[in-house]
């Protein structure tokens, strides 16, 4: 999958590749162009290529073949500190000797800057991110949130052109996580910086990305806004890594136009969107979302019976786990204000799904 459109790129890769033994390609002919003041995730899973893709960019790794250019300027033998990026790590990476001014104060001493205009920078930064009366403090006596703002800070105190963040909430609780995940969100907005962000964890790349870039095996699998990967996967193995997804296994029994009629492994059939299978007669998995799943309601094109195997109160919804067409692992989210009364363990109910909302994928 790649993304070719150039127009008015400001970070492009064209036909990347990447190789650390010469044989073996952990970056697979990587096309990817993204506008100034976009905020794009490389989401995947560990060993997918993306965190390559970034070194890459910011200067610490070389490719092997292709371009990487940052404004219409191939940057691809240029080294790090003149690339204008700034850069936040999962671990801080701060100068433990140094005070918050000190630290935030080195990369603009770096670039030859005079000392009044040094101390303005570092007040702006350090009030950007809520950390204003913490100049004189070293790093060890800050929290762990207080560290990854200060490094947050300076990766923005020269103004730099494009920012690089690599796991930047790894090591931070969950709750502080999904703060920051909002405080840097809104940093974005408000500067209009470019923002290239590497995660594995999928609900944070859902949250604050404008763009999400899935990568697996050293490709993009694919490359969209946040509700588009949720609600449209491509592929089988988007279908799983984003969000919580039902799968159903059979074969292409007929195709009529957009739609496929999917002949299951216990016999039944299926309908569903021609999204990534094969022609008649090959192997399919169908994708269906637990909240686009109907409980007990009238019977529809893909209405069946269902075993209640497991009911789990969640507070706005029951996850209710099911038997259906022989999967047990068959999960719908049963909303906390539909009643729930009639759903018992090991007894039978009915579910539906719309014919749009299940789609035939590619086997896994």
């Amino acid at each position: 999958m790649a993304d070719t459109n150039t127009e008015d790129a400001f970070v492009e890769f064209d036909r990347v590749q990447k190789s650390y033994d010469g044989e073996v390609l952990v970056v697979k002919d990587l096309n990817l162009s993204m506008p100034k003041g976009e905020f794009l995730t490389m989401l995947g899973p560990s060993g997918s290529g993306k965190t390559t893709c970034l070194m890459m960019l910011a200067g610490f790794e070389t490719a092997t073949n292709g371009e990487i250019r940052l404004g219409g300027k191939e940057i691809n033998n240029i080294p790090p500190h003149k690339r204008g990026i700034g850069m936040v790590f999962q671990n801080y990476a701060l100068f433990p000797h140094m005070t918050v001014n000190e630290n935030l104060s080195f990369p603009l001493e770096v670039r030859g800057m005079g000392r009044d205009e040094r101390e303005s920078k570092v007040a702006r930064a350090l009030d950007m991110v809520q950390m204003g009366a913490f100049g004189n403090r070293r790093p060890a006596q800050l929290s762990g949130g207080q560290q990854q703002r200060i490094a947050l800070a300076r990766a923005l105190v020269f103004d730099p052109k494009l920012v690089l963040m690599d796991e930047p909430l790894g090591a931070l609780d969950k709750q502080l996580r999904e703060h920051m995940q909002y405080e840097i969100k809104h940093l974005h907005e408000s500067l209009g910086i470019t923002v290239v962000y590497v995660t594995h964890d999928q609900s944070e790349a859902l949250t604050m990305s404008d763009r999400v870039a899935v990568f697996d095996d050293g490709r993009i699998q694919q490359l969209a806004a946040p509700a588009d990967l949720y609600e449209r996967p491509e592929n089988s193995f988007v279908a799983q890594f984003i969000g919580e997804n039902n799968k159903l296994s059979g074969t292409v029994e007929s195709k009529s136009g957009d739609t496929a009629t999917v002949r299951l492994t216990d016999g039944e059939t299926c309908q569903a969107l021609a999204v990534s299978c094969g022609d008649v007669g090959s192997e399919t998995l169908i994708s269906i979302r637990p909240e686009r799943i109907s409980v007990a309601a009238e019977s529809g094109p893909n209405s069946t019976s269902a075993d209640v195997k497991e009911l789990i109160y969640l507070g706005d919804h029951i996850r209710c786990r099911l038997n259906v067409h022989g999967n047990d692992d068959f999960v719908v989210k049963v909303p906390n204000s539909a009643g729930h009364e009639h759903l018992v363990v090991g007894e039978k109910t009915q579910v539906t799904w719309a014919v749009e909302d299940a789609r035939a994928l590619n086997p896994l």
